[in-house]
């Protein structure tokens, strides 16, 4: 697979997460987490820095990778947090019931 784009989140100094895409490698990957650090972006970010890089995902296409970056942005908190801890069974059982139970959440 050629990767020419990334779907990352960044878990912001007090504790949100911040979803984005990036075109580029690996490279331009770490340059983006940089810029948020440095604040170049004056949204989100900039007023939580520093960030974290806590999740990414490789792909081939750019539009993929925002397609993703829209779907997860829509997610909640529950759910972003057992997709970084890769806990595929319950972001199945988040998504199936559409609600994000707090007694669900295992931290």
């Amino acid at each position: 697979m050629v990767v020419v784009a990334f779907l990352y989140m960044l878990r912001c100094n007090d504790g949100t997460y911040y979803v984005g895409s990036a075109r580029g490698d690996w490279d331009a990957l770490n340059r983006r987490v940089g810029e948020h650090n440095a604040g170049k972006y004056g949204g989100y970010t900039k007023l939580r820095r520093p960030v974290e890089l806590v999740f990414h995902q490789e792909f081939e296409r750019i539009t993929d990778a925002i397609a993703a970056e829209r779907q997860l942005k829509g997610w909640s908190r529950a759910k972003k947090q057992a997709l970084i801890r890769g806990d595929w069974a319950l972001i199945s059982l988040l998504a199936r019931n559409h609600t994000d139970d707090p007694h669900l959440k295992r931290e």
